[in-house]
């Protein structure tokens, strides 16, 4: 499983300074982190994925860089990717992040699958 590990590090460094229930999890072809037992960010080859508010979504999507996330043909409302491209600057991923972090405080979170 490949993900950018340059890049996963200026994510983890971040998310460490305000946060530290994280988990880091590999999934997705990536790392994803979880932030207090939900989904909140995560890191590909080229490109981070964010989970933002599904109320804001349209707002997102006009930001540079930005693209939605796929399943099936359809969006999915609230998930996105960033480019690398415009992650170039501590400032423009720090954006990202604490986007994602902010919806996180908020975020529903997953249901709990029951062992078997």
């Amino acid at each position: 499983m490949a993900y950018n590990e340059k890049l996963a590090d200026r994510v983890r460094e971040i998310i460490a300074v305000t946060h530290n229930n994280v988990e880091e999890k590999k999934m997705f072809g990536g790392l994803c982190f979880m932030v207090n037992d939900k989904m909140c960010a995560g890191v590909k080859t080229d490109s981070i994925m964010v989970r933002v508010d599904p109320d804001n979504f349209d707002e997102v999507l006009e930001k540079e860089g930005f693209t939605a996330m796929e399943h099936n043909s359809r969006v999915m409302k609230g998930f996105g990717f960033v480019n690398e491209d415009a992650l170039a600057t501590k400032k423009k991923l720090e954006y990202w992040i604490k986007l994602a972090l902010q919806y996180n405080s908020s975020a529903p979170a997953s249901k709990k699958k029951k062992k078997k």
